[in-house]
């Protein structure tokens, strides 16, 4: 029983040690004399978090700013004030303002949905104007990405070299395989980087004079021949094995279950699925559930596979359904062929189902009491009475 107490004293003593090793991490890690900007790198749509890595010990809170540019007068407070703005990532639009998209969690800032706008610095400090850390943030477009299909014998775009500077680009590692047990595909993205000895040096980079390509350490001379390099990704086939799922015994089914089974597909899969009705000729876009840009993810219509080979934005220049480079699928003009179930594949996972139901809009005969007729009838009718004014006018003339 002494034994015992002792260890679990022991234990309580290591606890305790690790909660104070883990609080008091702001006071080992000492902030820099000189501020200076960490450069990161990002592409359009992904959502980032530039973590505080130092304050003070007597700083209970952060407030973040966001300028534009180096001692811009135009600073914007990522804070009511108040206390930590949250933000319910699942209800926020890519367009938004980046006041909209963004949270504080534990001194750290989480942007959601970046946008090329939110380029720019990011400093952690006090309401006071007491600066701690500070970030330069490179968010590139993915509207003109370079895309390259391995399995095609394509490759990505070659490096650049001028008189004071190379261009290349910095890949990720490869995603997961979108889809488990049949033919899947992989993406690789890139970003595009710069390597020159004439860097502002107030920036901090992880290796010496190289940064993101819109980081705000590139000189003004050097701007122009960004744009000959642009970021890249690369996508190749793929085939893993679905995990293994415990098959219950013969005779432990319930007949709930068996009931529940007949009359079904046996193709469909048994994933949530949400049902939509949508007018014909109109435009949709379905995300994924819990999908981001940088995760693998690929899209099933019943059982077709929708693959990137095929429907990648881009790939074609007349496409009415395809998949943009954040991963939703689009569908323009809808048709009545277009209806049936879109399934999600998430990570390698299939995890949700999206019925479509293509509706034709009834067309109805106009009246002379409608507004849209009184209208038309009312500006026909102006625009007649100045077309005889000026007639009249010029003859009498």
């Amino acid at each position: 029983v002494l034994g015992a107490a002792a260890l679990l004293c022991l234990v309580d003593a290591l606890h305790a040690f690790a909660i104070e090793e883990k609080g008091d991490v702001f006071k080992r890690t000492p902030c820099p004399a000189f501020l200076l900007f960490v450069n990161t790198a990002y592409l359009a749509d992904m959502t980032f978090e530039l973590p505080c890595n130092c304050k003070p010990q007597e700083v209970s809170s952060v407030i973040w700013y966001f300028q534009k540019t180096m001692g811009s007068q135009q600073t914007r407070v990522l804070t009511d004030f108040a206390g930590t703005v949250v933000v319910d990532s699942g209800q926020v639009r890519a367009g938004s303002d980046v006041l909209k998209r963004f949270s504080i969690r534990m001194f750290s800032l989480i942007v959601f949905k970046a946008q090329v706008s939110d380029s720019g610095h990011y400093l952690c400090g006090t309401k006071d104007g007491d600066f701690f850390y500070g970030y330069d943030v490179d968010v590139q477009p993915s509207r003109d990405i370079t895309v390259a299909f391995v399995d095609r014998g394509q490759y990505v775009q070659n490096d650049y070299a001028g008189d004071f500077f190379n261009l290349f680009t910095t890949f990720w590692d490869w995603t997961r395989c979108d889809r488990c047990g049949v033919r899947g595909e992989q993406r690789r993205i890139g970003l595009c980087y710069l390597h020159s000895p004439r860097l502002h040096p107030r920036y901090r980079t992880a290796l010496p004079n190289v940064t993101s390509c819109g980081s705000r350490a590139v000189l003004p001379p050097l701007h122009d021949p960004l744009s000959l390099h642009r970021p890249e990704v690369a996508i190749r086939s793929c085939l893993t094995p679905c995990p293994r799922t415990e098959v219950p015994k013969e005779g432990v089914l319930a007949i709930s279950n068996v009931i529940a089974k007949l009359g079904r597909k046996p193709w469909l899969p048994r994933v949530p699925t949400q049902f939509h009705r949508q007018d014909a000729g109109t435009a949709l876009t379905i995300a994924c559930p819990g999908a981001r840009p940088e995760h693998a993810v690929a899209w099933d219509k019943d059982q077709t596979r929708l693959y990137r080979s095929q429907y990648l934005i881009g790939v074609n220049k007349s496409m009415r359904v395809f998949i943009d480079h954040g991963n939703h699928l689009h569908i323009q003009g809808l048709r009545a062929r277009d209806g049936g179930t879109y399934f999600c594949w998430r990570e390698g996972k299939m995890v949700a189902g999206f019925r479509l139901r293509v509706t034709q809009i009834s067309r109805r005969r106009r009246t002379l009491h409608d507004p849209e007729t009184i209208y038309a009838l009312r500006t026909i009718g102006i625009g007649f009475l100045i077309i005889g004014s000026i007639f009249i006018f010029i003859h009498l003339c």
